[in-house]
């Protein structure tokens, strides 16, 4: 299609997209949509294909208009954003759709004049990215953190044995409760009955944390109770909520922990000779872990610190898309749809958008802070190659105890080569922020509260 374009920057990463059809481009489109419909059309009292021109304009009127102008509209956008080759900073980011900001008049002898408003990729300058200085927490794994994964080892190989008729809960007991929702009149309140529920008894492992209020019970009691949750309560459909509730024991069972001994260590993996081999392999295994969220904690700290110096007028078709995706995995982890968790979370008195308001500057940072490590792969050239892909599934493929081609095999038939380019490229990325920065031990901090505040 022959037109001519006009880019015009407005505020918050607008542009305005101005497109002129020339007259014989339109009469051509139109003749040919005109053409189309008298071949196929069928009126009364004229044969398929025998409508005359004039009769079928006068009868289709302003439809046959609004059709052509929509076929024009899309051909254009489609050769402008496809083919017309617009800068990155040109193009509609995805999150938002071109609006058209009045509709053109429809006249054959003028040419057409289309204007669009949408949202681009916004200006990133990047401010100083060198020589900044950060502190991180001083942080080693001690004697206290493998007691703790032992622990942690005994209670999962622990064998499970049923108490006594009569006895009462106590902590540490293995309960199974049915529990529910109580309304004023005693019925079940909708979606709030659950049957067969396990957990350990003073762990809170529980949506209500009600094991004081069960503690006592005897297997086949059921007890009723009012519970009210502070405000700051995690779930927040019960924050600052008061409900009454309904629990039966099901079963009452004990654990009996296993010894800590060479016995032990050959239980949890035979690969273990000794309980030393095992305490051994645990402090590998959490300096590692250590290694890794010192690296995201010290990265986190230097991208903060290029936000301070690197202003972003973010579009609102980021913000909104952002948030929506907030939703979306809040919902797959509660296992309910989006409709659901909304109705749920409105029971402790905020409306939805209460909620994003409370969401909205996290979600303003990752946004942030994701277009400044795009702008800086773009600015520093930092590509990948064929080489490094191969090594690192050849790493990935020794981790999970397959060949090179299988992992390979399905990276490729997923579509998610591009994605681990990515991967590579963003780590050369870090790796050249770390090098490039100076990193200060701060004040010393236990493994797990800084794996805590950190998870």
């Amino acid at each position: 299609m022959a037109l001519s374009k006009e880019i015009t920057r407005l505020d918050k990463s607008n542009v305005k997209l101005s497109l002129t059809i020339p007259r014989d481009e339109v009469r051509t489109k139109y003749n040919d949509l005109l053409n189309d419909y008298c071949k196929d059309i069928r009126l009364p009292g004229f044969r398929k294909g025998k409508v005359p021109r004039e009769v079928l304009v006068r009868k289709l009127g302003n439809d046959l208009q609004d059709e052509i102008l929509g076929r024009i509209i899309e051909s254009a956008l489609t050769e402008v954003f496809e083919e017309g080759n617009l800068g990155r900073k040109e193009k509609p980011i995805p999150y938002s759709n071109p609006t058209i900001e009045e509709k053109p008049k429809f006249d054959l002898d003028a040419d057409l004049t289309l204007s669009f408003v949408y949202d681009v990729l916004p200006d990133v300058p990047i401010g100083r990215w060198k020589g900044l200085e950060v502190e991180v927490p001083d942080v080693r794994i001690e004697d206290e953190d493998i007691a703790r994964e032992l622990e942690e080892l005994r209670e999962r190989n622990a064998i499970v044995r049923d108490r006594n008729e009569g006895d009462a809960a106590r902590k540490n007991d293995v309960v199974t409760v049915n529990y529910r929702e109580i309304g004023e009149n005693g019925e079940t309140l909708p979606n709030s009955e659950r049957q067969d529920f396990v957990f350990t008894l003073g762990t809170g492992y529980n949506i209500y944390q009600f094991d004081d209020e069960i503690t006592g019970m005897k297997k086949g009691e059921t007890r009723e109770f009012v519970k009210t949750w502070p405000g700051d309560y995690p779930e927040s459909s019960l924050a600052g909520q008061t409900k009454k509730l309904g629990v039966t024991l099901v079963s009452l069972k004990e654990k009996e922990l296993p010894v800590l001994d060479d016995d032990f260590a050959q239980d949890v993996d035979e690969k273990y000779k000794t309980l030393e081999d095992l305490k051994n392999s645990i402090r590998e295994r959490l300096d590692k872990n250590l290694e890794l969220r010192m690296r995201e904690t010290t990265i986190s700290k230097l991208l903060e610190k290029i936000m301070g110096n690197t202003p972003v007028i973010i579009p609102e078709s980021m913000i909104s898309s952002e948030l929506e995706g907030r939703w979306l995995n809040l919902a797959r982890r509660f296992n309910i749809p989006v409709e659901e968790l909304i109705k749920r979370m409105s029971k402790s008195g905020r409306t939805v958008e209460e909620i994003q308001d409370e969401w909205r500057p996290a979600a303003e940072n990752a946004l942030h802070s994701r277009l400044i490590v795009e702008t800086l792969l773009e600015e520093q050239k930092i590509e990948n190659s064929e080489e490094e892909e191969e090594k690192e599934l050849e790493t990935m493929a020794g981790e999970y105890g397959i060949s090179l081609e299988e992992i390979k095999k399905y990276y490729e038939d997923e579509g998610m080569m591009e994605r681990l380019g990515n991967i590579i490229r963003e780590r050369k990325l870090y790796d050249l922020l770390l090098a490039e920065n100076t990193i200060k031990k701060g004040n010393k901090t236990k493994y797990l509260e800084f794996a805590t505040n950190n998870g």
